[in-house]
């Protein structure tokens, strides 16, 4: 992270509080730098689990937290010249725009509205304020359901997307709009496509999180699909070390970021029976409105730009995220 001299370098992370986020935020501070995280804390889950995510971050005077909606934030001052986002982008080296409604299945029906502001007009502002403030670098977050279901595996990042669900339109219409401002505005944009992230602090609506709990307290594992879809998953410190890599990244890029491996969700399974010691009882359900059958990352292009290569298996990467749901205080 060092740019040779002796100045501070200052990044923005936007979703900070969140699981990737406050991850990226506590390699960024032990590296030395200043971090401006932003968050809104929107309620999609718990408050308190995001801010327990901040903890470390908060002991460091290196690290300031703004609580605040990007659209909102966006809004101009006084005068409509300069908005507030603008300003604590200007003298940023980098900007990590991770903030986003997350999650496929829920962005259906009356729900799209919450994805689309979030997502698309977020990421919007963001661009615009990283044109106006002259930023060195964006990171956009982008996800691998922007593929939809493809026979052609491993996903390549010059493959047609065609997403099957809502949530992958909003990501996929955020890498368009990267692909704009850097051609059309000179705005240094690369566009990171992640693969099923899991670890420490994952979001209690996602699978891993959900089948660890089930385990432990004994409840059946309800598995949308049969089971037998494929999965790349990736330990979230292969994720925090791609941002690191990407804020290095050739302007206009777009790359995976995968775990290197793919197995059935099945197999994922029997690895979190010997992570937890616990047997499984599995309940079959449908498949779920949205849902990709498999997804697989090529990493070829990640490897050889920005000299990407996971190095967590699903094995250790589960057994971390097992020890940190175990220190989890009991829910109220």
């Amino acid at each position: 992270m060092s740019d040779g001299s002796s100045r501070r370098r200052r990044v923005v992370v936007t979703g900070a509080a969140g699981f990737i986020g406050s991850h990226l935020v506590d390699r960024l501070l032990a590296d030395g730098c200043e971090v401006i995280g932003i968050d809104s804390f929107e309620d999609y889950y718990p408050q308190a689990l995001k801010e327990a995510n901040l903890a470390d971050a908060r002991t460091y005077d290196r690290f300031t937290l703004v609580t605040d909606n990007l659209l909102h934030l966006a809004g101009g001052d006084g005068e409509g010249l300069v908005s507030g986002l603008t300003r604590l982008l200007a003298g940023a080296d980098a900007v990590v725009h991770l903030a986003a409604q997350a999650g496929v299945r829920a962005s259906w029906g009356q729900s799209f509205r919450v994805y689309s502001d979030n997502n698309v007009l977020g990421t919007q502002v963001v661009l615009e304020a990283c044109r106006e403030a002259e930023v060195s670098k964006l990171v956009y977050a982008s996800s691998s359901s922007v593929y939809g279901d493809t026979d052609r595996l491993p996903m390549v990042e010059s493959a047609d997307c065609r997403p099957v669900s809502p949530y992958g339109v909003t990501k996929l219409a955020g890498e368009h709009l990267c692909r704009l401002y850097q051609r059309n505005h000179g705005v240094p944009a690369v566009s990171l496509r992640f693969f099923t992230v899991y670890g420490p602090r994952q979001r209690p609506d996602m699978a891993f999180n959900i089948f660890l709990k089930a385990l432990l307290a004994g409840r059946p594992l309800e598995i949308y699909g049969g089971g037998n879809q494929t999965r790349d998953f990736t330990y979230v410190s292969d994720i925090v070390d791609g941002l690191m890599l990407a804020m290095s990244g050739r302007d206009g890029a777009v790359y995976n970021l995968g775990g290197g491996s793919r197995v059935t969700l099945l197999e994922a399974v029997r690895t979190l029976e010997s992570a937890s010691g616990c047997h499984a009882r599995i309940l079959g359900d449908r498949a779920q409105a949205g849902d990709v059958r498999h997804t697989w990352a090529d990493l070829s292009l990640a490897n050889a730009e920005l000299g990407y290569s996971p190095k967590v298996s699903l094995d250790e990467g589960l057994r971390c995220e097992l020890a940190w749901l175990r220190d989890l205080p009991p829910s109220p």
